[in-house]
C-alpha cells in the first residue's frame, strides 16, 4: 500500500493540447512573448509597437520563411476549424524577378511546420508543398500572363499533390485599405470558405474550396504569415509564357482569431483502481493515446498498447507499475 501512495502523488503529466480552443492575436504587445516565432530570415516579419501590427515583407527571392503561431494540436479534414485577420498591403510587384515574370502567392494560414520548414517544400512547383490549408492573394503580373488577379482559399494534402477545387475569386486587393479576411472549414462537408471585407464592407463573399475523392488528408499544426521561396520553378517559356512566378510585397496583419476543435484530452484524472494505476480521459475519434512512464523525466517509454480514440471516456492502465515512484503523460497523436 505505501508503494502505491507514493504513484499516487508522483500524479500525471500529459502531452496534449491542454489549452483554450481560440487563439487571439492584436499585437498590443511583443508576439514573440505570446507564442510567435520566426522561421528563416527574421527581417521580413517586424513588430510595430506603436501601430500595434506586425510588418510584413513577402520577397520570394528569399528562402521559406515563417511568423507562425503553434496550435498545440492538429488539424486534419475530420476538425471544424477558422481563421481571421486584418491584412493591409502598402506596396506589391508580381513577377518582380525577370527569370520569374508571372505571378505568386502571397500567403497567410494553417501548415504543418515539420513539412514546412524542410529544404524540399516548394510552393511554387505545384507538388512540392504538402499540409496547407491557407488564403493568398496573386497580384497580375501583367505583361504575358492574361489570367488576371486571384484570391485563392486552397488545401494541399499530405502528399502534395492532390489540392481543393474552388475557392477562386479573380478580385484584386488594393494598397492601403483594410481587408477581414476569414476561412471557415467545415469537416461535414469537407468545405473551405473564404470570405473578404474591404473597410468594412462585403467584398468577396463564401467562395468555397472543396475536398475531392481524390484528397487523401492534410495535417496541420501551425498558423503562419508565409513568405514563399519562388524555388524549383519551371522557368521555361511556354508557349510564348513563362509560368514561373515571384513578388515582392509589404504590408501588415494585424487582430487574429483562429477557433480550434476541442483539445484531444480533456478531463483528466488520474488513479489506482485494483492496483493498477490509470489515467482516465474524454478522447476524441481519429487521434491515438499511449500512456507513457518515466522515473527520471529523461527517458519515456509506453506502457500499455496505444488505443484509438473513441469519442468518450477513455482508460489507459499501467499493469507494471515500479516498485517506488513514476510519472505519467498521455501522448496524443494523429495516426
Amino acid at each position: 500500500m505505501k508503494r502505491i501512495r507514493s504513484l499516487a502523488l508522483a500524479g500525471l503529466w500529459v502531452l496534449s493540447a491542454a489549452h483554450a480552443t481560440t487563439i487571439t492575436e492584436d499585437f498590443s504587445n511583443n508576439p514573440s512573448q505570446n507564442g510567435w516565432h520566426i522561421f528563416g530570415n527574421t527581417n521580413l516579419f517586424q513588430w510595430d509597437s506603436v501601430n500595434q501590427n506586425l510588418a510584413v515583407t513577402w520577397d520570394s527571392s528569399q528562402a521559406n520563411s515563417y511568423f507562425y503561431h503553434p496550435l498545440g494540436t492538429i488539424l486534419a479534414r475530420d476538425d471544424d476549424f477558422s481563421i481571421t485577420f486584418n491584412l493591409r498591403l502598402n506596396d506589391f510587384i508580381a513577377g518582380i524577378d525577370p527569370r520569374m515574370p508571372s505571378t505568386f502567392p502571397l500567403s497567410v494560414g494553417f501548415l504543418n511546420l515539420a513539412k514546412a520548414s524542410q529544404p524540399g517544400f516548394l510552393r511554387g512547383t505545384g507538388y512540392s508543398a504538402q499540409d496547407l490549408a491557407e488564403f493568398s492573394f496573386f497580384p497580375d503580373p501583367g505583361g504575358a500572363w492574361i489570367y488576371g488577379p486571384s484570391l485563392t482559399a486552397v488545401m494541399i494534402d499530405s502528399t502534395g499533390f492532390h489540392y481543393s477545387s474552388g475557392g477562386f475569386d479573380p478580385d484584386n486587393l488594393t494598397t492601403n485599405d483594410i481587408y477581414r479576411v476569414n476561412l471557415a472549414y467545415t469537416a461535414s462537408n469537407s468545405n473551405l470558405v473564404m470570405t473578404l471585407t474591404r473597410n468594412n464592407e462585403m467584398f468577396v463573399s463564401d467562395r468555397v474550396a472543396h475536398l475531392g475523392g481524390s484528397f487523401t488528408d492534410f495535417h496541420v499544426d501551425a498558423i503562419s504569415i508565409s513568405s514563399y521561396s519562388q524555388e524549383g520553378q519551371d522557368t521555361n517559356n511556354q508557349g510564348g509564357v513563362i509560368y514561373a512566378g515571384s513578388i515582392l510585397a509589404h504590408g501588415t496583419v494585424d487582430n487574429f482569431a483562429v477557433t480550434l476543435p476541442p483539445p484531444p484530452v480533456q478531463d483528466l484524472s488520474g488513479a489506482f483502481s485494483n492496483g493498477l494505476w490509470h489515467a482516465q480521459f474524454t478522447s476524441r475519434s481519429n487521434w491515438l493515446y499511449t500512456l507513457e512512464r518515466t522515473t527520471n523525466f529523461v527517458s519515456w517509454r509506453a506502457v500499455a498498447a496505444s488505443m484509438s480514440g473513441n469519442a468518450t471516456n477513455l482508460l489507459l492502465q499501467d499493469t507494471n507499475a515500479p516498485e517506488d515512484k513514476g510519472f505519467y503523460r498521455v501522448h496524443a497523436e494523429r495516426p
